[in-house]
């Protein structure tokens, strides 16, 4: 598949770092690097815009690098992309650490995966097939 990109930001296009990874990684797009403090967010811009397909998404997801060593993440992982969105792709990040963390234009802040996404249908009944679960959740098989 192709996708059709602006990318005004003089930084590499996303990219596969391997030939079997799911993930592109994109990079923030700054004038001046922005400093994080402890459990402060920031919508990072990216320089980056995009035509996806009808009936595909781009997920923006956290790099775990980043999240082990430095604790960044993002505020509302994953993010989506509609396809027909067309504005700057930009991300939330927040510093879920105990220390500050400087973000520097051209440092790569997340992962962007293109996913095929279905839109359904609802059938409205009274009740639902019982299963041996049933409505066991949030840990009811134990560790």
């Amino acid at each position: 598949m192709t996708i059709k990109i602006v990318n005004t930001s003089g930084h590499p296009l996303p990219a596969y770092e391997t030939n079997a990874s799911s993930g592109m990684d994109i990079r923030a797009y700054l004038d001046a690097p922005v400093t994080l403090n402890t459990l402060e967010r920031f919508l990072v811009p990216t320089g980056l815009f995009v035509e996806i397909p009808a009936g595909y998404e781009a997920q923006i997801r956290p790099r775990s690098g980043l999240a082990a060593k430095h604790g960044i993440s993002i505020v509302n992982a994953p993010g989506t992309i509609d396809a027909d969105y067309r504005g700057e792709i930009k991300v939330i990040m927040v510093n879920l650490s105990s220390v500050p963390y400087t973000i520097h234009s051209g440092d790569r802040i997340a992962q962007m995966v293109i996913a095929k996404v279905e839109h359904i249908g609802w059938a409205e009944v009274d009740e639902l097939q019982q299963t041996s679960r049933g409505a066991g959740g949030f840990g009811h098989t134990g560790k």
